[in-house]
């Protein structure tokens, strides 16, 4: 290939035409900027955050601009962070070394390798790239942080070392964060919602510009047919996406959404969000209820289901003082366990949970049926003066045994089975849904998978309190002759804690 001093000159012609990369079916091929690609490239910022779908490319992307930039430009130092030691070798492999070893034969001997080791190339100009896990010593030109919110779910020690060294050794080069959606919590989850924030404003050097790419923008994800019917939630959903985006989802987008669905059930709005709030608000990776919560936000069960002041409410508990301390809120609609309520709170005496409950009862303008405590509720523990049952029944609770499943896994699998008679409201039930969201398996690091056990943190005494319920002998009572949401008239305001009577 004849190449001109002019086009060398040049890093947006030298972007199009220098590198080959490894594309998604395994070929070599000329690399050449996608939409989204080409978007992020006009908008760049000194940090940028991108929430996006899975497989635009923006980890191949970075590696080529950094890499660009160590060849022509003297004394550049560029990092790029997985979150998995193997994932920073591939990215090295496929997205650094291949691209450097196919260039042209006259420009490496004119650029010159001073060293090539595991993880890093230094050239002749004393430029350097490196793929690592982490990096803290030294300033750094070019930062790009792949999957951060994974690193942030999975290795939140990881996270902080990135967040107080890496970042800081970048604070007067370019930072880059990338990742699919990993739940509301961690960093990747606090700076995205700075950043969607501040979108439109003028920003600082050190303010993060935000970027979203959402499934149906990309022109990949489409397919001629599917076997997979098309069902009355996915035309609302559909419709929902194409109201919010402004935009026409095409049948053969619609083709390819319900395939990719059919297959990744509730990771599919994490993976392929269409909005930073549907990315966000779908489980985790490793999360045990994640199907099951999909099916119900799918079906309409996890959204405005009033409170009945003519049904009692029933509460299932876990107890905890150092832990957190959570309470269910229940009523039986029919044949459905509606989830009306939900309470946590750490370092209190049992007698704060009864009081709240008790002025919660009087707002609400209704009375309660049983409570449930787990098989710990009846034993001696340190932090009431008695057991909890009894001193509960002092304060006038007196509540139902649940003896669980000494089986972990055995209780998880029951409880996602009870998953499909439920319904939550959203509103008042938005802590512990994400609680749920968020209850997931271990992490195990030295051999890269999931430990079948639960990781043991704030989200998971939620769980187990909802697990009172599903390991409960608690039956629904008879369906009331009219659906009691056909009793409410859903204005949007309260009386009493109720919805207005119709």
């Amino acid at each position: 290939m004849s190449i001109g001093i002019d086009q060398l000159g040049d890093p947006r012609w030298r972007l199009s035409n220098l590198y080959f990369i490894i594309n998604k079916e395994g070929s070599r091929v000329k690399f050449e900027p996608n939409s989204a690609q080409q978007q992020f490239i006009e908008g760049i910022h000194s940090r940028n955050l991108i929430l996006k779908a899975r497989q635009l490319g923006f980890t191949t992307l970075c590696c080529l601009l950094y890499l660009d930039d160590c060849l022509f430009t003297p004394d550049v130092r560029a990092a790029v962070i997985a979150h998995k030691l193997d994932d920073a070798k591939t990215i090295f492999r496929d997205k650094v070394k291949y691209p450097y070893d196919n260039l042209p034969e006259g420009l490496k001997e004119a650029i010159g390798l001073k060293q090539a080791s595991a993880d890093t190339l230094t050239f002749g100009n004393d430029s350097s790239i490196r793929v690592t896990t982490s990096t803290r010593s030294g300033t750094v030109n070019w930062l790009h942080v792949s999957e951060y919110g994974k690193i942030c779910a999975q290795f939140p020690e990881k996270a902080r070392e990135i967040k107080t060294g890496a970042f800081p050794s970048a604070e007067k080069g370019i930072v880059t964060i990338e990742s699919t959606a990993e739940g509301q919590e961690g960093d990747f989850f606090a700076k995205s919602q700075e950043a969607e924030a501040n979108a439109g404003k003028e920003l600082s050097r050190l303010d993060y510009k935000f970027f979203f790419f959402p499934w149906h923008q990309n022109p990949d994800y489409q397919i001629p047919q599917s076997v997979t019917p098309e069902g009355e939630e996915d035309r609302k959903y559909f419709a929902r996406v194409e109201a919010e985006a402004k935009t026409r989802i095409t049948p053969e987008q619609r083709h390819w959404w319900l395939a990719q669905e059919r297959d990744l059930g509730g990771d599919m709005k994490r993976e392929y969000p269409a909005t930073p709030r549907e990315a966000f608000e779908q489980a985790i990776e490793g999360a045990y209820f994640a199907d099951q919560i999909a099916t119900a936000e799918k079906h309409g069960r996890i959204g405005r289901y009033p409170i009945d002041p003519a049904l009692p409410v029933n509460t299932f508990w876990d107890l905890g003082r150092n832990d957190m301390n959570c309470i269910w809120l229940q009523q039986d609609w029919g044949n459905l366990s509606v989830f009306v309520g939900y309470y946590e709170n750490s370092g209190e005496w049992i007698g704060h949970y009864i009081d709240w409950l008790n002025k919660w009862r009087e707002d609400m303008g209704v009375q309660f049926g049983t409570h449930y405590l787990p098989h710990d509720g009846d034993r001696e523990i340190l932090w009431v003066e008695g057991d909890t049952k009894n001193v509960m029944a002092k304060l006038g609770f007196r509540p139902n045994i649940v003896k669980r499943n000494p089986n972990k896994i055995e209780q998880i699998n029951t409880a996602r089975r009870k998953f499909q008679m439920c319904a939550w409201d959203e509103a008042n039930c938005k802590q512990g849904i994400k609680r749920l969201k968020h209850y997931r398996k271990q992490w195990n690091d030295a051999l890269g998978v999931w430990r079948d056990k639960p990781l043991h943190d704030e989200n998971s005494n939620g769980a187990d309190a909802y697990m009172t319920f599903s390991d409960s002998n608690h039956t629904a009572l008879p369906k009331h002759s009219q659906p009691v949401r056909d009793r409410y008239r859903q204005t949007g305001k309260r009386s009493g804690g109720s919805w207005m009577a119709a």
